[in-house]
């Protein structure tokens, strides 16, 4: 079993940067995890580098804006990197009019870029940034319409990873469960969010950027909650990994601020996952003195 650590604090001086997740481990959605702010802001404090890494398919400054509205300190992090921000080189790179499936508040994802949005009878690709009304839709309700778009070999660009993510207390389904189902239906898909490389790949240049130099894997560590996502990738990109068990998947090993350690072992095991150090909440200190 890794080792569990109770607050940041107790590692923080292994690491030069961290690339650190949002949704399940920042804020739910709705509130902000303040302990978890507090401890990215004392991470900083003591000269350390911190990039938010989310597969949020808004360029990162959308997510900017959400945080803002969420009232989180801009001093908890340096910058932030998203998988909107990797995904527009998939959309630069496509052919021909897109079908945009997700809510429109997603719209700003192709801001910029030279391309026809068109109906879903006539694309030439899908761009994927989560369901329609994703408050009471699942992916089943898309299957037929997938179906038909995996029979016309259409690629699906998937702009948000993620099955599942935290909103309040329930769990609301993005982008990558219709890529999933798209998989499963046959049909190409195409990803650069996590766990994918690119979305690692930018954030250690914006680290280079940040310190004016070369940012080694080595001197930075991955924090997240989603196991195919944020777990998933670190493992597969050779990062050190810091996993918050109180996020998506806590209802396996429960309860959330204080899991069966057995049944959490069990559940990594079962992933074949082995995190470097492990906590339920992201903080700096048990007593977050």
């Amino acid at each position: 079993m890794s080792k569990r650590i109770s607050g940041l604090s107790s590692i923080a001086s292994d690491y030069r940067a961290i690339l650190c997740d949002v949704w399940g481990v920042l804020h739910n959605g709705q509130s902000v995890y303040r302990r978890a702010e507090d401890a990215l802001m004392q991470y900083r404090a003591q000269g350390g580098r911190v990039v938010l890494l989310t597969n949020s398919p808004r360029p990162n400054q959308g997510v900017l804006a959400q945080l803002d509205g969420l009232n989180v300190d801009r001093s908890a992090f340096d910058d932030i990197v998203t998988s909107g921000d990797v995904t527009r080189t998939l959309i630069a790179e496509s052919q021909g009019p897109i079908f945009h499936l997700g809510p429109e508040r997603d719209l700003p994802l192709f801001h910029g870029l030279d391309k026809q949005l068109t109906s879903e009878a006539d694309c030439a690709a899908v761009v994927c940034t989560g369901l329609f009304e994703d408050e009471v839709e699942t992916p089943e309700d898309y299957r037929d319409r997938l179906t038909e778009l995996a029979r016309r070999d259409v690629p699906f660009i998937c702009a948000n990873p993620d099955l599942v993510v935290e909103r309040g207390d329930r769990l609301i389904y993005c982008a990558g469960s219709l890529a999933k189902l798209y998989g499963e239906l046959g049909g190409r898909t195409l990803v650069a969010g996590k766990p994918h490389a690119p979305i690692y790949k930018l954030a250690m240049e914006r680290l280079a950027a940040i310190d004016g130099g070369a940012a080694a894997q080595q001197d930075a560590i991955c924090i997240g909650d989603g196991m195919p996502t944020d777990v998933a990738g670190a493992v597969s990109n050779g990062f050190d990994l810091l996993y918050i068990s109180a996020g998506i998947h806590s209802a396996e090993y429960g309860p959330a601020d204080d899991p069966d350690e057995a049944a959490l072992d069990g559940f990594l095991k079962s992933h074949q996952v082995d995190p470097t150090v492990w906590m339920p909440r992201l903080s700096w200190t048990n007593d977050n003195s």
